[in-house]
């Protein structure tokens, strides 16, 4: 069974899948949804189905000196609505703190085209959300 990674945002979605294992990350796609999330669940039900996902770990976008920012009541609305759809899959929340600076960081490393950076940092900010939760697992064992 595989985990799929979400950084949930208002006009895109990126989304990161482990391997069957659960070793790594990889980014998966970006959903383009302008505000419907109608969208963002039939694509999800898609993925579950296909890659047989058992655990969905969203990221939270707690400030930097950890109170909640108004992003987290929106994404809290997000997750009612993940956890009523997909009601037998575990849902995780992760800190997102500084995943789209480390996004950025990749990408200018990288030397990614400019034009091309925003269709690629929410996938890429994904992958760090997933990896961060993956990490938590193996330090909790």
């Amino acid at each position: 069974m595989r985990k799929l990674g979400i950084d949930y945002g208002d006009a895109r979605v990126g989304l990161a899948i482990t391997d069957e294992l659960g070793i790594t990350a990889q980014g998966l796609e970006t959903i383009h949804h302008n505000g419907n999330d109608k969208i963002v669940l039939k694509r999800l039900e898609e993925i579950i189905n296909e890659y047989k996902v058992d655990t969905i770990v969203i990221g939270l976008p707690i400030n930097m000196d950890g109170t909640k920012s108004e992003r987290v009541d929106v994404t809290e609305k997000f997750i009612h609505k993940l956890k009523c759809k997909f009601n037998k899959i575990k849902i995780e929340e992760i800190d997102e703190r500084l995943t789209t600076v480390a996004a950025h960081r990749t990408m200018n490393y990288l030397n990614i085209n400019k034009n091309e950076k925003k269709n690629i940092v929410d996938t890429i900010s994904a992958v760090y959300i997933l990896e961060t939760y993956m990490n938590k697992l193996k330090n909790s064992i």
